[in-house]
Formats: C-alpha cells, sequence, structure tokens
C-alpha cells in the first residue's frame, strides 16, 4: 500500500506539468465502490480533479493528466475503466448554445 502511494505522489510530480484532459470515467456494473474511491484518490492524488459524480451508472467526469490513465487501468484486474473524453453528445445537427 505505501509503494503505491509513493508511486502516485511521484506521478502526479510528472502529471502535473503535462496536458490535462477532461474526460468521463466509467466502471461495469458489478464494480464495488471501494475501486471506484481508489480510482477518485488516484486522479486527486496525481494532481487532477472530480469534476461531477454519477449515481445512476459507476462513473464520474475529471479533469487528469493523460498518464493517469494507466494507472486507474491497473487498480482492478477485473473490473477495467472506460475512458473516453468529455464531449457534448447530440442525436441530430445542431449548433451548441452559447
Amino acid at each position: 500500500m505505501k509503494l503505491t502511494s509513493v508511486l502516485l505522489s511521484l506521478l502526479g510530480l510528472f502529471a502535473s506539468a503535462s496536458a490535462q484532459r477532461q474526460v468521463l470515467v466509467t466502471y461495469p456494473h458489478d464494480t464495488p465502490p471501494s475501486t471506484i474511491e481508489k480510482a477518485k484518490e488516484a486522479v486527486l492524488a496525481t494532481g487532477g480533479k472530480i469534476t461531477e459524480e454519477y449515481s445512476l451508472i459507476k462513473s464520474f467526469a475529471a479533469t487528469l493528466s493523460s498518464d493517469v490513465i494507466d494507472i486507474l487501468n491497473t487498480l482492478s484486474a477485473s473490473h477495467k475503466p472506460v475512458v473516453e473524453d468529455d464531449q457534448m453528445v447530440t442525436i441530430q445537427h445542431q449548433e451548441p448554445l452559447e
């Protein structure tokens, strides 16, 4: 456990210097809450920010470095997240509201 904390701290130093991305991180429905909490802690420990948390699906939105995605994928062998860019999606072509 200490090794994980040290590695996250070190990665945080490097990740904070790299470009940040806005993403959605979604886990399978059977993912235990502890795995999602570890993922959120990893985002925060590496200089990222949780921008939204969702309750209907096991998901959260975050601003994080691309390097952190690799960490999220290693937190659980059986519950891998889907990480995708946070963007507006519509069902028909329309201009964004300003």
